[in-house]
């Protein structure tokens, strides 16, 4: 049995639109709303266990999108800035380190 991923939503702008696409992961990104576009990270159990424990903001759908919701803005930030400086959208280990 495959390992569950939940999403993490990070919303893109133009200027967001154009880093990802230098660090070559601009495909990842899907259309949403009105042209809008998400990036997607995915956590895994553990990485989804330590984003709840460590920011008591965030929640988890369990009931539809199975996403990690109402993180903070400085925190999906953060997981975009190490997403493009790797050139990978699997950087969770890496950013909870520092938690």
């Amino acid at each position: 049995m495959a390992e569950e991923k939940y999403p993490i939503n990070i919303w893109i702008n133009e200027e967001r639109f154009k880093q990802l696409e230098k660090a070559g992961l601009s495909d990842m990104c899907e259309e949403m709303l009105a042209g809008l576009k998400v990036f997607r990270v995915f956590a895994n159990d553990a990485q989804r266990d330590k984003i709840l424990k460590v920011f008591p903001t965030a929640k988890f759908d369990s009931a539809t999108t199975k996403s990690i919701e109402l993180l903070p803005k400085d925190v999906k930030d953060a997981i975009f800035v190490k997403c493009v400086e790797k050139k990978s959208m699997d950087v969770l280990d890496d950013f909870l380190k520092s938690y």
